[in-house]
């Protein structure tokens, strides 16, 4: 069995191997994109209904990706808040080119 992660540093190491394929990377960037867009209709059209989109997007996206192109397990079921805070890093290091749209 493998020792457990101690530090976020570790953590994001082993997310961004983990994420490593082209398609992966933009499907994750697409569904954080989403969850952004949803928060701000929310906020700004006061209908709070609509936040249940944000997981549907945030993990269906991640989720599909996982399954389908980059054939792993998600590190959802083993570091849930971990995974969430590395979702949200990497859109934002993407964003701005500090981590690579890579093939």
């Amino acid at each position: 069995m493998a020792e457990r992660i101690k530090t976020f540093k570790e953590f994001y190491a082993l997310y961004l191997n983990e994420h490593r394929k082209l398609g992966t990377r933009i499907f994750h960037f697409v569904g954080t994109l989403l969850v952004f867009a949803v928060l701000i209709y929310v906020i700004q059209s006061g209908k709070e209904r609509f936040l249940w989109y944000m997981p549907i997007f945030g993990y269906g996206f991640a989720w599909f990706s996982h399954a389908v192109i980059e054939k792993n397990k998600p590190t959802t079921f083993k570091y849930p808040l971990w995974s969430l805070i590395s979702d949200f890093k990497l859109f934002f290091e993407l964003l701005i080119g500090k981590e690579k749209f890579k093939i």
